[in-house]
């Protein structure tokens, strides 16, 4: 398990701002939280270096670039343990279609953010990923009919406890 680092506000002030546009110049920061441009550049670096900051990204709209769908699809394992549930998200992590995915509690053993070109392209990644693995059960396929609220990280408020 990961070691939790301990944040102080100045810190959790820096990770909104870099959250919501990374390029801002440490000087801008600096006068947001308080702080000088160097105090800021050296906590971004500890922050980057502690891994807490772990990518500097740009979020591409795909639907500015290309027609796509996107589903959620919920599959069931035949049978746990380790070595099998390993083997099979080396597998799905893999694949390209998928941008997403989540092991998870329950019925449902893991939960994959999928996009493809069309329904043709979905039945080859299903053929290929899943319908032809013994360790797979079931899958079920929700797809999606409209983003209400899209994935974007940087508009979350990191948690202050």
């Amino acid at each position: 398990m990961q070691e939790t680092l301990v944040l102080d506000e100045f810190d959790r002030r820096l990770l909104d701002l870099v959250r919501r546009n990374n390029l801002t110049p440490a000087r801008v920061l600096a006068e947001k939280v308080g702080l000088s441009e160097s105090a800021v550049s050296r906590r971004l670096r500890r922050l980057r270096e502690e891994k807490i900051i772990v990518a500097d990204v740009a979020v591409v709209d795909r639907g500015r670039l290309e027609k796509a769908l996107t589903m959620h699809v919920l599959v069931e394992m035949e049978r746990e343990g380790t070595a099998v549930i390993d083997a099979l998200m080396r597998k799905l992590q893999a694949r390209p279609e998928v941008h997403g995915l989540w092991y998870t509690t329950g019925h449902v053993d893991f939960i994959l953010y999928v996009v493809v070109a069309d329904m043709e392209a979905y039945d080859i990644f299903t053929r290929e990923a899943l319908n032809d693995d013994a360790r797979v059960r079931n899958f079920t396929t929700l797809l999606t009919i409209r983003e209400v609220l899209p994935f974007d990280p940087s508009q979350r408020v990191i948690s202050r406890s």
